[in-house]
This record gives structure tokens, sequence and C-alpha cells, in this order.
């Protein structure tokens, strides 16, 4: 089985993008959408599913995706809690309802109502909920709901306390994935999401963070960023933090996919992190959408990466199915309920 751990609704009908506009020309008086949300049928829904990341599911072999809502929607940094809160819910009510419509296919992760200045403590009503109603399997946490400024606590501080420890009630990994970037340095899908991953990186390797929460694992996406790239380096600022080794410090608790699109890119990810740590993703109709014509496939077609790579079958099971259901004790239970 080939499990993708992490898939966004990049095309989502017209009415969720309608209803968010709506909301946020609310915010400067205009007229405030219908409290009930966007309305979405369920024929929008398969349209917009199946011509799309179900079809390239199909095409590259992929047997399950993780979904959850677009990353660059989330836009924590618009508004107040209450505009993150309703935006949230009727994200995470779209992505459940894709999950029902193909309980095969697709297996929800939630995101979360952050709002700068905020205690993340609040949005734990809403993963709640999503764990009651939708069944999640994984959630997404933004280290940075202001857009591109950094305004929060490091991911290791107590301000995030709460959050970690309702995840591991629940038995939810997390993704750590920023959002938007309003700040006209940084580029969102160039920069901003590289740039977080590896800030996420070095803020747990300067803490203690799994010291506390020995049960917490998380997902730094998009190949770690930098970080896998520049191992040496944090190596050696781990030696100079009197921190254990990066092995033991981090590798117990935090993963890698493999959303980078090149074969060159994954090559060093494989050589360099161990295997049991690196998931398989492609983030499909994500940041690049187009085709390589060095190789004449989609740069997010990273199956084939993974398949051209030098490694032997039980690495190739481990990255693409077995550490997936074990990061992911939720969709494990889901796929074993379904014979899978």
């Amino acid at each position: 089985m080939i499990i993708d751990i992490h898939g966004h609704y990049t095309t989502a009908p017209a009415p969720l993008g309608q209803w968010r506009e709506a909301q946020l020309a609310a915010l400067d008086g205009g007229q405030p959408p219908a409290s009930k949300g966007p309305v979405i049928t369920d024929d929008q829904i398969r349209e917009s599913i199946e011509t799309n990341q179900l079809r390239l599911m199909n095409e590259r072999g992929i047997d399950v995706q993780i979904f959850s809502p677009r990353a660059s929607f989330m836009a924590h940094h618009a508004g107040d809690f209450e505009t993150s809160a309703a935006w949230s819910r009727h994200c995470n009510d779209l992505i459940g309802r894709v999950s029902e419509l193909y309980p095969d296919r697709f297996v929800p992760s939630a995101m979360l109502p952050q709002s700068p200045g905020v205690e993340p403590a609040t949005v734990i009503d809403e993963l709640e909920r999503c764990v009651t109603e939708h069944d999640i399997v994984a959630v997404n946490l933004n280290p940075d709901p202001s857009g591109g400024h950094w305004t929060s606590p490091p991911l290791t501080d107590k301000h995030w306390f709460p959050v970690y420890e309702k995840l591991i009630e629940h038995e939810l990994p997390v993704m750590v994935h920023v959002s938007t970037s309003i700040n006209p340095a940084f580029h969102t899908t160039g920069a901003h999401y590289l740039n977080a991953d590896t800030t996420a990186v070095m803020q747990l390797l300067a803490g203690d963070l799994f010291a506390t929460f020995p049960e917490l694992k998380m997902i730094i996406p998009h190949g770690g960023g930098a970080a896998p790239y520049h191992w040496g380096r944090f190596r050696g600022l781990a030696m100079m933090l009197n921190k254990p080794p990066v092995e033991e410090h981090l590798l117990n608790n935090i993963y890698f996919d493999t959303c980078v699109y090149h074969q060159p890119g994954i090559d060093t990810l494989l050589e360099v992190i161990p295997h049991k740590n690196i998931m398989f993703a492609s983030e499909m109709i994500g940041a690049v959408r187009t085709e390589d014509p060095n190789t004449g496939h989609y740069f997010d077609d990273t199956a084939r990466y993974i398949q051209a790579a030098e490694l032997s079958d039980a690495s190739k099971q481990a990255i693409f199915e077995d550490t997936a259901r074990a990061v992911h004790p939720r969709l494990d239970r889901r796929l074993t309920a379904q014979g899978r």
C-alpha cells in the first residue's frame, strides 16, 4: 500500500473561497456570509476530487491520502479568533465530507483555529470536535499564526503545551505547517514554508520538548526544509548546545516527508535521514503544479523518485506504508477495520 501523508484540498469548490472572501470583507464592514457556511453539494465535491486528486492518485498508484484544508487558505493572521474558528470549522467539515464520500481513499486531518496573540488552548474545542465528528488522524499546527512575522514563542515553549497534551491524549501526530506569508520578504511556498520547516527543526534541537513529551510525534514537511541538507550543521550545533546527539535528541519523535521535487533532493534525504524517519508524501496539486521538462513528469509525482532510488524492499515498505501507520495510530485502526 502507498499512503500519502500530506495532501490539501487545493481544488475545493468555488463556494468555499467565496464564503471566505465575504467573511474577510465583513471585517471591513461588508455583509457577513451565512453562519452555516458555504453551500456545497456532494456532486461538486465529487467533481473537484475525481478530476484532480483522485485521478492523479490512480495514475500514480497512491492508495490513501491524509487530506487537510488548503494550507495557504488557513491564513490565521486574518481577523480574530472568532474569524479563525468559523473558517476552521467549515474547512474541517468539508474535509470530513470528502472522507465520507471516499472512505477508502481519503482520511481527514484538521486545521486548527489559531490566531496571533491568542492562547493555543483555544483551539482545543475544535480539535475535540474533529476527533468526535470526523475521526481525524492528524492535525496541522502553524508555528507562525502571524503570517511571516514570527511573533509566537518557539514550539518548545510552554505556550504550546496544552495542545500537545491533547494531541497525545487522542494519539494524533502533528504536522508543523505554516500558512500564507504576508511578509513581502518571504514568498509563501518558496521561502516561508521551507524557512518554517528549518526553523521548527532548530527550535526542537535547541530545546528539550521530547523529554517532557516523549510520546509526541511531529512531522516536518517538505523534506524537512534545509535540515537534512545541512545535517552536519545541526549535529554540530547539538554538540555546541550540550544536547544529546541529534539522532537521540530528535529522531525518536520527528519525521520528514518526501515533498521534495527532484531526484537529487530525494536521494540526499534518503542518504542522510534514517529511513524509519521518512514518510511518503506528495502535496499533489500544491505549491508546484507543473511538469519538469527534464523528466516529462510532474514535479510533485514523488512516488517516482522513491521507486527510482536505490532502496531495499524493506525501506520502500517503511516509507510507503509502515511508518505512516505507526506514527498515525488512528489511521492504522481505520485501515485495519477496512481489512487493509
